[in-house]
């Protein structure tokens, strides 16, 4: 099977999945998103392995899982927003920890793993304050999400078309040689184009939020490329993982969403 087949079987696995779970209910995708987040962890484990830091893989996985368990359970109304502030003790645990474990670069390991944290873990939890608890179940409900996703999808399936056929001038080519100025304009207008269009039957947010959010993504979503990419650098690895075949790993799929996410939820908050 040659690398296009199955980078479109990945690719079209990995979309049912996601958008199913979003239609089925909030839990199922704050589930699937765990797994997600737990599995970019050990990725990103793997890579400052590499870079000469050894966060803890025990520690790092328990933490990560009881911030992203927290942060979906505040915005979800389960437990008091106050209950975050519990999440400060991560830190300071793990430094406790490193007295035991007899590394060379105990801060630099804890550093890895809190970084590791901010930039996977909570993005991802924060997916799940798209929903619109207001609303009733299905596509109405998770419609900020699947806008989100759509958004993002589109945008970089239209940069890599127009960045393959007309792309001449580099973005920044001593990160990531691939990315163009024309590949980041077309997929610009396509994904614009896109969130005009889902303002028509995602009425959640009027067209001009719809088009502020597709800016905000289409930029972030770049940056957040653009930032796995010179940590792939940095490392010398060509891709985060193979768990997804055709695509790498999960960092490699979900770059743009930790830069993104964090963003869109901003204005989510203060609109809603």
């Amino acid at each position: 099977m040659n690398n296009f087949i199955r980078r479109t079987i990945t690719g079209a696995v990995f979309v049912i999945t996601i958008i199913g779970s979003v239609l089925l209910s909030k839990w199922a995708f704050a589930a699937l998103f765990l797994l997600v987040a737990l599995g970019g962890m050990l990725e990103f484990i793997r890579i400052a392995a590499k870079i000469e830091m050894f966060p803890s893989k025990s520690a790092s996985l328990i933490f990560s899982a009881i911030v992203y368990a927290g942060i979906v359970a505040a915005i979800s109304g389960v437990i008091p927003v106050g209950y975050l502030l519990f999440g400060l003790a991560v830190v300071p645990l793990q430094l406790c920890a490193e007295l035991f474990r007899k590394s060379s670069k105990p801060f630099g390991n804890v550093a890895a793993s809190a970084l590791g944290i901010i930039w996977i873990v909570v993005p991802l939890a924060l997916l799940s304050g798209f929903f619109n608890d207001g609303a009733e179940q299905a596509w109405l409900h998770g419609g900020a999400l699947l806008g989100f996703f759509l958004i993002l999808w589109i945008y970089d399936s239209g940069a890599y078309i127009f960045g393959s056929m007309l792309g001449k001038r580099k973005m920044l080519e001593r990160i990531s040689p691939g990315k163009s100025w024309e590949g980041f304009a077309g997929g610009m207008a396509v994904g614009l184009l896109t969130a005009y269009m889902i303002s028509a039957s995602f009425k959640e947010f009027p067209v001009t939020v719809w088009l502020l959010i597709a800016v905000v993504i289409i930029v972030f979503g770049t940056l957040g490329d653009l930032i796995e990419s010179m940590l792939k650098r940095s490392a010398g690895v060509k891709d985060s993982g193979t768990l997804l075949p055709g695509h790498g790993g999960i960092l490699d799929r979900f770059d743009a969403v930790f830069v993104a996410a964090p963003m869109v939820f901003i204005i989510i908050w203060f609109i809603r």
